[in-house]
């Protein structure tokens, strides 16, 4: 039951033994801490984005190799998923996120003293690397502090991240001196103070076998998560290929589209489709699943569609504008996938699970990104491959609507519906913002 050195709480949580130090962090400010954290991950990640031309101009490199830096991050977070992304369910998230974070604060200083294109995909896959080991811990952690809240802050923080990464670094690259340095130095900072501030939580898992065997790479989820996963997929797929191509291409349709060669305005269209995306989290939260996916699947698709019109009309502000609308739908979609799936899963599968919505994710995120690059490179018009590529996501989006629209079970005959439907409620009725 518990480990050695510890004791169970009343509240199921896992507290030093005598011996340790006996203060920790309360449960509101541990909350915030591990939804700062994916944040700051996330952030990380993003704040290349603002600087690939940068990293371009001076190291002579083409588009392609743009996607392929940012879609080699994809994949180290899929292995690092498919590997670590359960290990917090048997050693506890503390451990877990402290290698991570301190992983993570190394990627910082290979960035800032990087010199060349190999050293920026080192930096890539080291971060994806503690990402991916990173986010099954944080999810989880927050679901055993509030479960209901913990979903909302599953759903807001990593769009949230995304948000602040591309839009901060801009900033930091168009006004502040040192740019390639500085916007690092900054995380690395921030990393320190949360490996401190997680040092001080209390453990909120308790240790079990199997860390070892955890490590072989899985992919599945367990029975009564399968189903409402399998409608999920394809909302998660066209959201985060929204977010893959804005990631690496989006920069560049920016400067397409508005005439405009400033950094801060090419980051400024990933941070405009993720704060959309978090300000879709929080405006949707009150709805029940099912809602929240037609409700996204419909933003985006018409979203995307939008944006097409406004890149063949080569008209900045409708683009922005667009991009609001889609960013609205990748919130909804993707919290509607988050709430259809997790609060099925009981405390020791949560890493687990989340894992797994995480994989399909990052694998959405990454390759449809490589694949924009090749397609920009051989045909050297990014508005071609705009086209094509929001096709194919408006084809996901109604992919996500139908899957959305399917008749549901009778609660008899559906112990997934049944298992759902309290949390629903229990979602209904918060009426706090996460962590609040």
């Amino acid at each position: 039951m518990s480990g050695p050195g510890r004791h169970a709480s009343s509240a199921g949580r896992y507290l030093p033994g005598p011996g340790r130090p006996r203060w920790r962090l309360p449960d509101t400010p541990a909350f915030y801490l591990l939804a700062s954290v994916i944040l700051i991950f996330l952030a990380g990640s993003a704040a290349p984005t603002p600087l690939y031309a940068v990293y371009a101009s001076a190291w002579h490199f083409s588009p392609i190799t743009t996607t392929v830096v940012f879609g080699v991050y994809a994949l180290a977070v899929l292995a690092a998923l498919l590997t670590a992304g359960r290990l917090s369910d048997h050693v506890g998230r503390r451990p877990v996120l402290l290698a991570a974070i301190a992983v993570q604060a190394a990627v910082m200083v290979v960035y800032a003293t990087a010199g060349g294109v190999p050293q920026l995909l080192l930096a890539r896959v080291v971060q994806g690397l503690s990402t991916g080991a990173a986010a099954g811990a944080v999810g989880a952690g927050l679901l055993d502090l509030n479960k209901i809240k913990g979903t909302t802050a599953n759903a807001v923080a990593p769009v949230s991240g995304t948000a602040v990464g591309a839009l901060g670094s801009g900033l930091v690259v168009q006004y502040l001196p040192d740019p390639t340095h500085l916007i690092y130095v900054i995380l690395l900072a921030v990393l320190v103070a949360q490996g401190i501030g997680v040092l001080l939580m209390a453990e909120t898992s308790a240790p079990r076998p199997g860390a070892l065997a955890s490590l072989r790479p899985r992919f599945g989820v367990v029975p009564r998560t399968r189903r409402p996963l399998l409608f999920a997929v394809p909302a998660l797929v066209a959201v985060w290929s929204l977010a893959g191509f804005y990631g690496s291409l989006g920069p560049a349709l920016v400067k397409v589209v508005s005439g405009s060669a400033s950094v801060v305005l090419g980051g400024l269209a990933l941070f405009v489709l993720a704060a959309s995306g978090a300000a879709g989290v929080l405006l949707f939260k009150r709805l029940s699943s099912r809602a929240l996916m037609l409700a996204g699947g419909g933003l985006l698709f018409g979203g995307v569609g939008l944006t097409l019109v406004a890149v063949a009309a080569g008209s900045a502000a409708l683009f922005f504008l667009a991009t609001v609308v889609a960013g609205l739908g990748f919130g909804g979609g993707f919290q509607g996938a988050i709430r259809s799936v997790l609060p099925l899963a009981a405390p020791h599968e949560r890493a687990g699970v989340l894992s797994v919505v995480y994989v399909v994710s990052y694998l959405a995120l990454g390759l449809p990104a490589v694949i924009a690059g090749f397609l920009a490179t051989r045909e050297g018009s990014v508005l071609a491959t705009a086209q094509q590529y929001g096709a194919a996501v408006m084809a996901l989006a109604a992919l996500a609507l139908l899957g959305a629209l399917r008749p549901e079970r009778p609660a008899a005959a559906d112990p997934q519906a049944a298992a759902e439907r309290p949390e629903r409620r229990a979602a209904m009725r918060a009426s706090q913002p996460c962590g609040g």
